[in-house]
């Protein structure tokens, strides 16, 4: 056979190996991710929806009555303040989901099981098979998150309770294991001052201290291993209710210990004012600030969440606003205003890519927000949509995307893995959004 092949003719130039950035490099260049996330975005739709049907002994738990109370209600009119998932949080693994409702139940889901239930249609009937724990306290709870140095253990909070409630998921007990205190405050007429707390936050020193914050305008720090009292009480400006904390740095937090004082604080409508084109075009005034969340993929960007649905980044590097989406009001769009004002909503960042999960404020749906730390973002202050150059033609492929969803939405979860979204909702059912199964 060899006589019938063409021998090659020898060359004097190197041959040059054929490999991509991507081999090269051993990971995905920034900048090429940024540019298929849109796709990725726009792959989202609700697969899944889990109305809260459960029962304790037999019978109906207080969300599931509540549920059914206010079914006869308009989705529109209905009172959401005794009703809807106020708090979720996924473990360290994305394994098992943690919930509470307003009612006062606190649910465990194993998220593999959810995610096998997603492609069937919501039953009107209990199925208890996707829950490992479910309880119901009888008080209403606001916020709820997993101990990532003990993933055995969930912790609770309520706005109208002092306590915080920590249970161990591997005894099935409705007690809690252990339950934490504020101190009691006096007032001027002698009288008891309630104290409810909004946020928690452990530190990364150990799984032993654990940081609230209350209704007052303080951050408690309880040390575990001490007393169930805070050891440590941390006064801010403000005496309103603080809605959200985070542990940025162990050297930030052993720098507050010692002041025992704001290092600075920032009013995010001076901030915004900076943004000329939206100056000019809106008025600028102080808003609520629901939420406030890391980036886990860029560490320096702080998003916020404004009670008029408002939202942005904050770089911490500069203090400088960078990203910022305003969504029109509601009485543009002809829409109801259908929030509750008692009611925070809660978005999320998913794990990579820069995008930022914000519940809309009146419709039914989120929308998954391009924060990318670059002027190519839609959302960038600095972001111009119409360029000519090659990048300009990319940018046009970049937008903010907004996926409907049959519930209206109050907080939301992202996976820690695979981006998958769980959305709570104001008739306490859980929603799954993510990229629609594809038969084989």
């Amino acid at each position: 056979m060899d006589k019938y092949l063409v021998p090659l003719k020898p060359s004097n130039e190197n041959p040059k190996p054929i490999q991509s950035l991507i081999e090269l490099n051993g990971r995905i260049d920034p900048k090429y991710r940024h540019s298929v996330s849109s796709l990725l975005a726009q792959s989202y739709s609700q697969i899944g929806a889990f109305p809260h049907l459960y029962q304790i002994d037999g019978v109906p738990c207080q969300t599931h009555v509540n549920r059914s109370v206010h079914g006869m209600y308009d989705d529109i009119q209905a009172p959401f303040r005794k009703q809807g998932i106020s708090a979720l949080d996924f473990d360290n693994k994305g394994i098992y989901l943690v919930s509470v409702t307003k009612s006062g139940c606190l649910t465990v889901h194993d998220f593999e099981t959810l995610y096998c239930q997603s492609n069937s249609l919501p039953s009107t009937e209990e199925d208890a098979t996707k829950l490992v724990l479910h309880l119901s306290l009888r008080q209403q709870l606001d916020f709820v998150r997993w101990n990532h140095a003990n993933q055995d253990e969930v912790v609770c909070t309520s706005m109208k309770s002092n306590e915080v409630l920590i249970f161990d998921i591997g005894y099935i007990s409705s007690k809690p294991s252990q339950v934490l205190r504020t101190r009691q405050t006096i007032s001027l007429h002698g009288s008891n001052v309630h104290k409810g707390l909004s946020d928690i936050a452990f530190t990364s020193i150990d799984n032993s201290r654990l940081l609230a914050s209350d209704t007052h305008g303080v951050i408690n720090v309880w040390d575990r291993r001490m007393s169930s009292l805070p050891c440590l009480e941390f006064t801010s400006n403000s005496r309103s209710t603080l809605n959200r904390i985070h542990n940025i740095r162990l050297t930030f937090f052993l720098f507050i210990q010692i002041c025992q004082s704001p290092l600075t604080s920032f009013k995010l409508a001076s901030l915004i004012e900076k943004i000329t084109p939206l100056k000019e075009q809106s008025d600028i005034v102080a808003k609520e600030i629901h939420s406030i969340d890391l980036n886990p993929s860029c560490p320096y960007q702080l998003a916020f969440h404004l009670d008029d649905g408002w939202s942005g980044v904050l770089d911490l590097y500069n203090f400088q606003v960078t990203h910022i989406h305003c969504p029109p009001p509601a009485w543009l769009n002809e829409s109801t205003d259908s929030s509750d004002p008692l009611c925070l909503r809660k978005p999320s960042w998913l794990p990579t890519d820069s995008i930022y999960v914000v519940v809309s404020s009146y419709d039914n749906g989120i929308h998954l927000l391009d924060f990318y730390p670059d002027s190519s973002s839609p959302s960038h202050v600095d972001f111009k949509d119409n360029a000519d150059s090659l990048s300009g033609e990319n940018n046009q492929n970049k937008q903010n995307i907004f996926v409907p969803s049959s519930e209206g939405i109050t907080a939301c979860a992202a996976h820690p893995l695979n981006g998958t979204i769980i959305a709570g909702t104001k008739n306490s059912s859980l929603l799954m959004i993510f990229q629609r199964h594809q038969s084989c």
